[in-house]
Parts: structure tokens; C-alpha cells; sequence
């Protein structure tokens, strides 16, 4: 499409949105069910072409990664919608009765997703999903990085949706800037915070409002009482689902000093465990291009020369099946695990988001050594804590602000439909899923219906005797 294309169909998106400012529950229900029968008849193509863009991510992660989030927010979804979409009355004050007031919840009108490559199926439909429940259209933008799967969303959206309630448009970074700059009624983006910041700028230009989940180093803390071998296995599988290129994938662990060789002991076994072997196996997903794969060489290669001692973790003896056939060069990007201790403040992987499998173990002496470490820096989007204790718990989660938390356990809260997700800080604003997320897409309009009983008049001018009485009344009453 040409940007002259693009505009004029995020035009016609907008009249069709003022023609109907709202939208009646059963048309968003039925818009919905047309996007899960959509899913439902073509996860196997949108799971050959994650594959094809992957190099190699076996369907059985997309379904757990991709299709099964979605399902989940789809039957939540679907089974709340009509509470959500009611009016909801509110108390009235004293000074204002017999008036009655209520909020109504509508459409916001055209909502703009731009979505990652890393999950790009999952992150391109569920904020859409939102938005359609709360009667918006809806202009996706999916990522260049995946042109396959890109592909796949913008034909079978195409014979789904009409175009002017919903509609995918591909192209590169440009086309991206394009879409950003468009003065949508909601802006959703989700990737690295450097892009995010030109989002926000792009959309401060019509004052569009945004949602930005922008990732960022998410920590994981262990404390001395915590089950160690349980807490590696939980932290492998958060580190090392999609290899590592999971926007709240544990980022660098917080370890007791002394503990870093039972640690390391217990993240191989837990690994042995998970993925017991890594190149041509189908669930140990590629790094996604060569350009990122490089990057993450650099940062190791930075990273022991500034003096971190490097692990990489071999795969457990034995012959592994041959690699799947029609896989082009994933095997040749499927990044073995590696473990780094002694990673400083002065190396690239304790400044940026990793997103690949490479795990620093930094250690701490003081519990509230590792708190301070975390409270220098920008606020993650995800903070993971592992440890027996509620107290103990309890005074890491007032002393850390992150967008989310999981206790004894990485990732899972992200699939809790009734606890939002997004970030604070760097780390993005803004949070959808479940109502938080069919809220994020409504303008709640206050309402208030005067009786014809009304007292108003008394505070009118001209001030008077009478106006000082009714003010020392309402004093008293308040």
C-alpha cells in the first residue's frame, strides 16, 4: 500500500466511526466471533508462516505462545462483555439531588496497533481484540520482521473484516512512522523503549492518547530461603521460551552471595531438563535474524573482555534427532543458553534489554542491596521474586515498582485475565487485558440528568442573605 492508501483507508475508518459512534453489544460480539472462527480455521497457516519468519519455533509454542493467550482473552472476553458494556449509575451527592448521574461507556472510535515481531500473532490480535470488543476499528500495523505472518494477518483480516472495521497494512519502519503519525483516537505500541519514545512524540502531534508496553530489565530476585532447584527450572523456562525474545523474560537474576555455584548447577539441570538438546530442536526457537544474533554475540564478546566470566551451556550427551526439514538457517540462529557472573554496570548486556538467551547472575550481600540495585535504575515492566516468605515478600513488593509481578514464578501473570498488564516508566504506560484492557478503549462519558425538582436555582445570583443560609446549610451537610 501507498502511504496515499494508507491514509485513505484509516480515512474511511474515521467517517465509518463518526457515522456510528457507538457500536450495539451484539455487533462487537459478532465482530468477535468472526475474529476466534478466523483463528480457529487458520492456526496451522498462521503457525507455518511464525515458523517460516522464525527459522524454527515448533506450531506447539505458537499455540502455547500465541493461540492459547488469545483463546483465553476470547472466551473472558466474550463471557463479560455485556456487564462491561453497561451503563454504570453513580452516587449522587446530597448539594445535587435529586439529579441523578451515571457513566457511559463508548467507543473511542479508530484504534491504531503497531505490534512486535516476537510474539506476532498474539500481540497483533490482542489489543485489536480489545478495541473490537469495545466497538472501535481498528488499523494494524504488524512487524517487517515477520513478513510471513504479516502476510497471513493482512489476508485473512481482509476476508473477515470489512476494511473499515478492520484492516492490517504492511510495510517497513517508514510505513510505521506513517501509521503513528495518523490522528488515530488510541494509539497501542509494543517494542523497544527507544522506538516507543518516538511513538509518543509522533503521536503527541494530535494529541492522540498512546499504550506503550516497552519491555525493559526485568529482574528476578532469590531469596537465601527459596527452593533453589524449583526457582531454576521457573526462571529457565521464563529466560528461555522464544529463546529469550519475550518482552518480560527474566532479564539478570539477584542471587545471595555464595550460592552462584548451586545456582548455576541448578539453571543446567533445569535446562537439561527443558531443552535437552538446542540446535534442530523445534522447541528451542531461532533468534530471529542475523543482525540480532550478532548483537548478542557483541554484548558476550564485551562482556568477557571487560572481565564477566562467560558460561555457555553445551546440551546434555547423546545424539539429537535431525533438524525438520524446510527450515532455511534457524538452526544455524538457535543461540545456545549462557550464563555470565561479574557482569558490571559498564557492559552493554546490564544496559539494555538482552531479549535473547543470555542469563547475568549478579550477586547481592543484603536483600536491600538487591532492592537499591533495582530502584537505580529505569522501572522493569515485569519484577520476579522467589522465596518463602509473605513478610519478606510483601516488603519487596512496596519497596520495587514494576508494571507487573509474579511470586515463585516468571510470566504467568500475563495470562491472569483479570490482572492488567503494561508497564510504568520506561517500561511503557497504559495496561489492557481483560476489562482494564476493554476500558483502555472506552471514553467513559459522565452524564448527569437534572430533575425538574431541582434546588440549583438557590446558588444563582444575585448573592444574598439567602445564598449565605444555603452555603451554611450545605457546609453543615457536607
Amino acid at each position: 500500500m501507498t502511504p496515499d492508501d494508507i491514509r485513505d483507508l484509516f480515512q474511511r475508518q474515521r467517517e465509518a466511526s463518526r457515522a456510528q459512534p457507538d457500536a450495539p453489544v451484539s455487533l462487537r460480539r459478532e465482530r468477535l466471533l468472526r475474529l476466534g472462527k478466523m483463528l480457529e480455521e487458520n492456526a496451522p497457516v498462521l503457525a507455518a508462516a511464525v515458523q517460516a519468519d522464525f527459522g524454527m519455533r515448533s506450531p506447539r509454542l505458537t499455540e502455547v505462545a500465541d493461540f492459547f493467550v488469545l483463546r483465553a482473552q476470547l472466551a473472558h472476553t466474550l463471557r463479560h462483555l455485556a456487564r462491561w458494556s453497561r451503563r454504570r449509575k453513580v452516587f449522587t451527592p446530597l448539594f445535587l439531588q435529586p439529579a441523578r448521574g451515571f457513566i457511559e461507556r463508548q467507543p473511542l472510535g479508530v484504534v491504531g496497533v503497531i505490534s512486535p515481531w516476537n510474539y506476532p500473532v498474539q500481540l497483533a490480535l490482542a489489543p485489536a481484540m480489545s478495541a473490537l470488543a469495545a466497538g472501535n476499528r481498528v488499523l494494524l500495523k504488524p512487524s517487517e520482521l515477520t513478513p510471513h505472518t504479516s502476510a497471513q494477518l493482512a489476508a485473512l483480516v481482509s476476508q473477515f473484516f470489512a476494511p473499515e472495521e478492520f484492516a492490517v497494512v504492511q510495510g517497513d519502519a517508514a510505513t510505521a512512522a506513517l501509521v503513528a503519525s495518523l490522528p488515530f483516537d488510541h494509539l497501542v505500541f509494543t517494542g523497544s523503549t527507544s522506538v516507543g519514545r518516538k511513538v509518543a512524540q509522533a503521536a503527541a502531534a494530535n494529541l492522540t492518547p498512546t499504550t506503550l508496553e516497552l519491555g525493559g530489565k526485568s529482574p528476578c530476585i532469590i531469596d537465601a530461603d527459596c527452593d533453589l532447584q524449583d526457582a531454576a527450572l521457573k526462571i529457565a523456562h521464563g529466560k528461555l521460551l522464544n529463546a529469550g525474545q519475550t518482552c518480560i523474560a527474566p532479564d539478570y537474576v539477584l542471587l545471595p552471595r555464595g550460592s552462584e555455584a548451586a545456582f548455576a548447577e541448578a539453571f543446567r539441570t533445569a535446562v537439561a531438563r527443558l531443552f535437552p538438546y538446542f540446535e534442530g530442536n523445534p522447541d528451542y526457537a531461532s533468534i530471529i535474524s542475523t543482525r540480532h544474533l550478532a548483537r548478542l554475540r557483541t554484548m558476550l564478546q564485551q562482556a568477557q573482555t571487560l572481565g564477566a566470566q562467560v558460561q555457555v551451556l553445551q546440551p546434555a550427551p547423546g545424539s539429537p534427532p535431525p533438524p525438520p526439514q524446510g527450515i532455511g538457517d534457524g538452526v544455524g540462529r538457535q543461540m545456545a543458553p549462557v550464563l555470565v557472573f561479574g557482569a558490571t554496570a559498564q557492559m552493554q548486556l546490564m544496559q539494555e534489554e538482552i531479549f535473547g538467551p543470555v542469563l547475568p547472575v549478579l550477586s547481592y550481600e543484603r536483600l536491600q542491596d538487591a532492592v537499591a540495585h533495582i530502584n537505580a535504575h529505569p522501572r522493569p515492566l515485569a519484577l520476579y521474586w522467589f522465596g518463602r516468605s509473605d513478610s519478606v515478600r510483601d516488603d519487596v513488593l512496596r519497596s520495587t515498582v514494576s508494571g507487573g509481578v509474579s511470586v515463585n514464578d516468571t510470566l504467568m501473570h500475563i495470562a491472569h485475565d483479570n490482572l492488567p498488564f503494561g508497564g510504568v516508566g520506561d517500561s511503557g504506560w497504559g495496561a489492557y487485558h481483560g476489562e482494564r484492557g476493554y476500558l483502555r478503549f472506552c471514553h467513559q462519558k459522565s452524564v448527569l440528568v437534572q430533575s425538574r425538582f431541582s434546588m440549583g436555582h438557590l446558588l444563582y445570583p444575585p448573592y444574598g442573605t439567602r445564598f449565605d443560609r444555603v452555603m451554611g446549610l450545605l457546609r453543615r451537610l457536607m
